[in-house]
C-alpha cells in the first residue's frame, strides 16, 4: 500500500502507477455527477453538442451534496458519496469520451466500469459512506453549478478541494476490482465454515 497525492490535471500515467488498496488524496478541480447527469452528457455527446465545462483530467464525484446559498457564494454543506452503481450504465462511455482518470463513491462498480479503467487508464476510489460533512470540509470553494435543471443532487457542481480523502483505490487500471476480491475471500470462508458445521449445499 502507497500513498499518493494527486492535483489536476491527472492524466493516464498518473493512475496506472496505481494499485488497489494505495491510498490517495487528490487537489485540484472536482465536478459532481449521478445518473441524470451522466445521462445528459452522454446524449450531448452522441448529439455532438459541447459541454457546460471541459471535463479532461478533472475528478468525477458519484455525489449530491446539500449546497445552500450564501450571499452571492454557494457554500457545501454536506457532500457524501453516493452509490456508485447507478452510474454502470454509462461509466466505460463516460470514461472514454471525457478523458475522465479518477472517479470516487462508494460501493464499488460492475465488470463493464472495471474492464473500462483497464483500457482507457482511470481508477474508481472509495470514499467512506457516512462522511458528507468531512467531505464537505475538503472543498475550498463552489467554482460553479451546472444544469441546476436537474434538482440540487443531481446538478453538475464544480468544486475546488484540498487533499480530499483518504481514498483507497477500490479498481485500478489493470484490471483489479478490491469488491470482486472481497467477494471470492467471502464465498471462499463460507464454504470452509459449512463444511466445518457440516451444512451441505
Amino acid at each position: 500500500m502507497t500513498e499518493y497525492h494527486l492535483k489536476t490535471p491527472i492524466w493516464e500515467a498518473d493512475v496506472r502507477k496505481l494499485k488497489v488498496g494505495d491510498i490517495i488524496y487528490v487537489t485540484g478541480t472536482m465536478f459532481t455527477a449521478r445518473d441524470e447527469a451522466h445521462r445528459r452528457a452522454s446524449e450531448y455527446y452522441r448529439e455532438g453538442k459541447k459541454l457546460p465545462i471541459d471535463l479532461s483530467g478533472l475528478i468525477l464525484y458519484h455525489c449530491g451534496p446539500i449546497v445552500k446559498r450564501v450571499n452571492e457564494e454557494w457554500k457545501v454543506v454536506a457532500a457524501g458519496p453516493t452509490t456508485s452503481t447507478r452510474m454502470e450504465l454509462f461509466e466505460d462511455e463516460f470514461m472514454k469520451n471525457f478523458n475522465v482518470r479518477v472517479v470516487i463513491g462508494k460501493g464499488g462498480m460492475g465488470p463493464k466500469t472495471t474492464e473500462g479503467m483497464k483500457n482507457f487508464g482511470a481508477v474508481y476510489c472509495a470514499f467512506t459512506g457516512g462522511t458528507a460533512v468531512l467531505a464537505a470540509k475538503s472543498i475550498r470553494k463552489v467554482e460553479r453549478v451546472e444544469w441546476l435543471d436537474l434538482g440540487m443532487p443531481e446538478a453538475v457542481w464544480v468544486f475546488d478541494v484540498e487533499d480530499f480523502g483518504p481514498l483507497i483505490v477500490a479498481i485500478d487500471s489493470h484490471g483489479n476490482n478490491l469488491y470482486n476480491d472481497i467477494m471470492k475471500q467471502v464465498k471462499q470462508t463460507k464454504e470452509k465454515i459449512y463444511k466445518q458445521i457440516g451444512i451441505t449445499k
